[in-house]
């Protein structure tokens, strides 16, 4: 199984807001920003991070897919 941020990169489209918004936004580093790219694990601290920013859940950004 595989992680996917599509959730996250659709939400940002609907929210009118950039990858260097959400980082500024959520206080992750730029490195974070470059896993969640690469569909890589991050820390659960950063999904709390982002998803306070952005005012949603944990499911609303990330998802689990079968390879």
């Amino acid at each position: 199984m595989q992680i996917s941020y599509k959730r996250l990169w659709k939400l940002l489209i609907d929210k009118d807001m950039n990858k260097t918004a959400l980082k500024d936004a959520a206080g992750i580093s730029a490195t974070t920003i470059a896993k969640l790219g690469k569909n890589q694990s991050i820390s659960m601290e950063s999904m709390i991070k982002i998803c306070k920013a952005l005012g949603c859940d944990i499911g609303d950004i990330v998802e689990i897919v079968e390879e």
